[in-house]
């Protein structure tokens, strides 16, 4: 823990070098003077408020993503409506022509009346009707495509607008997210090696306690096997460890925390959703006393942060901004609960 601060911190200290001015918002009170409890609930508190804004970048990136699928599917639909549309009113233009040059001599009934062979003008008759009805649905058609045209150019106008949006609120987003880590990293680079070791020594104390309460009470699992699909999410999961974290990376040389357990169960042949409050919300709870290795740990109230248990009280992570994929405990930060992502689907949205 000490060794990951102490990366974070040179890492802080070159960013702030380079690109960051100090806040005087973070000026006051001087780091120096404040209490190494106070400053790892300060780090905490950033390092939660980034991740909240990651998972909400992430899923608005999803959203764009998804969203400009339908953009192009509309496009394409458009396209062939209007080469139909095309075709109708040529198929029309000959039907009006046909009118036109019909327009003169004896009309159909006037000629069965004064025909030889009344049945030849029955048939004729006949003719003439299956012409009419042609012409009809030659009509009708010609209304249906206009009206589809219309309706998927409205359908790819507001499409494109939603686009547009989204594109906004993702560029929006990733600024926060860019202004919420640079909190972090004129913090860091304001603290002293001793400090900075103090602190990480604080936060593995907290984080053997924790562990230590979930053994106590019952709610660390006994060991399970993991189901086939599991094993091979866990087998990806593990074979990107000392991969670094970056947020809104799903692979193959990064990852965040809900890019990692997407990836693996997409390479295990189960996708799920790309965040970890959509993993949190859509998928199959089950009690932490039941995990088996690949279930997913969802921690704090918003679900801001997810890793897959790997068996023994330990999970496989992506931790946070500045540090790599590792093996960790459980209890690395406050549980929320657990999901599964091959077990049956709720039968509601929860």
């Amino acid at each position: 823990m000490s060794g990951r601060l102490l990366r974070l911190a040179c890492t802080a200290t070159m960013a702030a070098q380079a690109v960051l001015t100090p806040a005087p918002a973070l000026a006051a009170p001087d780091p120096q003077q404040r209490s190494v409890s106070a400053l790892l609930t300060d780090l905490q508190r950033l390092y939660r408020q980034a991740e909240q804004s990651t998972e909400a970048y992430d899923a608005t990136t999803e959203k764009l993503r998804r969203q400009r699928a339908e953009v192009s599917r509309l496009d394409g639909e458009l396209s062939r409506a209007r080469l139909a549309l095309q075709d109708s009113r040529a198929d029309a233009g000959r039907l009006a022509r046909q009118q036109y040059q019909s327009t003169g001599g004896l009309g159909p009934y006037v000629r069965l009346l004064l025909a030889r062979d009344p049945q030849h003008a029955l048939d004729e008759g006949h003719v003439i009707g299956e012409l009419a009805r042609q012409r009809a649905r030659t009509v009708t058609r010609l209304t249906a495509a206009e009206q589809r045209k219309d309706a998927l150019a409205r359908a790819a106008r507001k499409a494109l607008d939603t686009q547009l949006a989204l594109a906004g609120r993702q560029q929006r987003q990733h600024d926060d997210v860019r202004a919420r880590l640079g909190d972090v990293e004129r913090l860091l680079a304001a603290l002293t090696p001793a400090q900075l070791a103090a602190i990480a020594g604080l936060e593995q104390q907290g984080v053997s306690e924790a562990q230590q309460r979930l053994s106590t009470g019952g709610a660390l699992p006994e060991d399970r096997p993991a189901s086939p699909e599991g094993d091979r999410a866990v087998r990806y999961a593990m074979a990107q460890l000392g991969k670094p974290y970056q947020w809104g990376a799903q692979g193959p040389s990064a990852y965040d925390c809900s890019g990692l357990t997407s990836q693996a169960w997409s390479h295990a042949g189960t996708p799920i959703p790309r965040t970890s409050q959509e993993q949190w919300h859509r998928l199959t709870r089950v009690p932490l006393r039941d995990l088996r290795p690949g279930d997913l740990v969802v921690y704090f109230p918003e679900a801001t942060h997810v890793a897959m248990y790997v068996g023994h009280g330990q999970v496989v992570q992506a931790p946070r901004p500045g540090e790599r994929i590792e093996v960790a405990p459980m209890a690395s930060y406050p549980v929320l609960g657990a999901v599964r992502p091959d077990a049956p689907q709720p039968s509601e949205a929860r």
